[in-house]
């Protein structure tokens, strides 16, 4: 039945929308292929107006404190005679901090250069000061579900003596890294937004892998298996020290401070074996002091030919320690891996990987925690997960390895200017009867059913993982925020040896009296004023009585257009919102030569946006 025909007539007014998503400007897009043809074409060197040789660049806080007087913003050829994009035959971890505190990201990168199919990926190759140079170089990173290509000049911050200010290399005439660290602020921001973060956050922006975060503290007694596996496998590896008053330990390590983890070696002692771990202070130097320091005499206890392999008597941040003393003086141990068999035992073995993009919207998709929130969770995204056997493995048909990780958006264009929410997820076993209807679970089902992980956990960090060992089954993924009324993006990964992730379907059921209550009857002041049984998305619902279906995103939308300040819709808003949903649709069937899209010329595009 068309929505205009059950409509009386006289003249609605139009509602004033209200967005309470404040969107920041995407990054912009350019093409670097493009760019580089016209300047080459034109000979004239690349300057990004998107990210200039500016103070704002820079940025805007305690980080302009730390800048020498006479700052200057020069090209690789200004700084040295003979300037070298990367030099494959160099040892490229010779990376050193500037005065940005990125310690995290260093130790990234440094980690980033152990594994040359993956920094390809980062730092394209074709790239050089000589052959078809025009001062633009650009990078790839993983942001939010995709990997994007940041273009940026090569114009850098330095002193009065030309000394780079920010990451530089040992071999002075390199400059991957400082290019490279360049694009990663032009990312997020600014030099700035890089200072303080996490190690498994530049590891998963260089990779789109999964991270796999151990504390150490509590860590599993198979921990030297795991590092092994790693080591041997694409994986990453960075490393945190604990928080202190002091800034340089006696002990020579860097309290709240990043490390590279290298290598790792199995030693044999006069005593017996003994297992090493090699790290990387990512400031180029200040080394451990212990044992298994580059003047320790425990390397008397090994043989001439394994000391003279592992001990290098060079101050220069690289060093060996006892996975014993390891495991006493660091915090956590983030390992990165592009797909998370590490903890599995299943090595080369294939995962599935599954994205969904989703958000959190205030009066309709924001139901917060269940322990904070037991009224309003069932509001929140429901992911459904069907784990599936594998076939020819034994091992599945009991339980199957499943990673689950759930990651915030920045809500800025600034990575440090939006604190991070508190999130965290819910995974419920679905009851066969509940498997059947294909739909959102209602309010019922959360009161009568316990989540698989009865512990959640809400982290203020970028992105939450956790692994579960499942039977095969289907369960519900339901991703939120600590409190209700809390607004983010998000995407949803899921790894694992086979399974199906799908948003549910929407399968409406409705109670008698259900259409007059919405279409004007007294008390019926608001679309949400009142609850009926069963009756989880009223605005869908009464769309679908019309024969128009509505996606979640849509129904998002128009909650942010046409509600007030809480997000309730007035009848005569929804009205509007009706009209101009049939209309816009009978304009596409019009327009449509396929049923599945439009092609308009500049002048139709025109008319069909300006008189809409």
């Amino acid at each position: 039945m068309p929505f205009l025909r059950c409509l009386k007539r006289k003249k609605l007014p139009v509602p004033l929308g209200r967005s309470i998503f404040q969107k920041h400007p995407p990054l912009t897009q350019q093409n670097y292929q493009a760019l580089l043809e016209a300047c080459l074409k034109n000979n004239h060197l690349f300057t990004d107006d998107t990210f200039p040789a500016h103070i704002s660049s820079i940025g805007t806080g305690a980080l302009l404190k730390k800048l020498p007087e006479n700052l200057q913003w020069k090209r690789p050829h200004a700084l040295h005679r003979s300037p070298v994009f990367y030099a494959a035959n160099r040892k490229q971890l010779d990376l050193c901090q500037g005065l940005v505190e990125n310690c995290w990201f260093l130790a990234a990168l440094q980690a980033l250069t152990f594994h040359q199919d993956i920094f390809a990926a980062v730092v394209p190759q074709n790239q050089s000061f000589e052959r078809k140079y025009a001062g633009i170089f650009h990078f790839q990173f993983w942001y939010f579900g995709e990997w994007v290509d940041v273009v940026v000049d090569d114009r850098l911050p330095v002193n009065e003596a030309g000394e780079l200010i920010f990451v530089s290399s040992v071999y002075k005439n390199v400059f991957w890294g400082a290019l490279l660290e360049k694009a990663y602020a032009k990312l997020y921001g600014s030099y700035e937004d890089l200072q303080f973060g996490q190690v498994s956050e530049a590891l998963v922006d260089f990779t789109g892998g999964v991270n796999i975060r151990i504390k150490l503290a509590a860590a599993p007694h198979d921990l030297w298996d795991i590092l092994t596996r790693a080591t041997y496998s694409r994986s990453l590896m960075g490393c945190q020290t604990h928080l202190g008053a002091t800034k340089v330990l006696k002990n020579g390590l860097v309290a709240g401070h990043a490390y590279t983890v290298t290598g790792i070696r199995k030693v044999t002692c006069q005593y017996g074996p003994e297992d090493l771990v090699r790290l990387r202070n990512p400031w180029g130097k200040i080394e451990w002091k212990g044992d298994w320091s580059d003047s320790s005499y425990k390397w008397e206890l090994l043989s001439p030919k394994e000391k003279i392999l592992l001990r290098k008597k060079k101050d220069d941040g690289e060093f060996w320690m006892s996975l014993r003393d390891f495991k006493i003086h660091f915090v956590d141990l983030m390992i990165c891996k592009l797909t998370p068999d590490l903890m599995s035992q299943e090595d080369g073995k294939k995962w599935m990987y599954s994205l969904k993009r989703g958000r959190w919207v205030k009066g309709s998709t924001a139901g917060g925690s269940l322990g904070l929130c037991n009224g309003t969770f069932w509001m929140n995204p429901q992911y459904c997960l069907n784990v599936l056997p594998v076939e020819g493995s034994k091992k599945s048909l009991g339980s199957c390895d499943v990673v689950i990780s759930l990651m915030q958006k920045n809500s800025s264009r600034h990575r440090n200017r939006a604190h991070h929410l508190f999130i965290g997820f819910s995974l419920y076993k679905v009851d066969l009867q509940y498997q059947e209807s294909n739909r959102k679970l209602p309010p019922a089902f959360f009161t009568r059913h316990q989540p698989v992980n009865k512990h959640q956990v809400f982290l203020d960090e970028r992105e939450v993982t956790h692994y579960f060992h499942l039977e095969p089954c289907v369960y519900v993924i339901v991703p939120s925020t600590l409190g209700p009324q809390q607004e983010a993006e998000f995407i949803l990964r899921v790894f694992s040896r086979k399974h199906v992730l799908r948003f549910p379907e929407f399968s409406p059921e409705f109670q008698s009296g259900f259409l007059p209550g919405y279409l004007g009857a007294p008390g019926s002041e608001y679309l949400w004023h009142a609850e009926y049984p069963g009756i989880q998305r009223p605005v869908e619902k009464a769309a679908f009585l019309f024969g128009i279906s509505l996606s979640n995103e849509i129904c998002n939308l128009m909650a942010i257009r046409y509600g007030d300040s809480d997000l309730k819709i007035h009848f005569e808003s929804f009205v509007c919102f009706m009209l101009r949903v049939e209309i816009m649709g009978e304009a596409f069937r019009n327009l449509t030569q396929d049923g599945k899209g439009i092609y308009l010329h500049e002048s139709e595009w025109m008319m069909m946006t300006l008189y809409s």
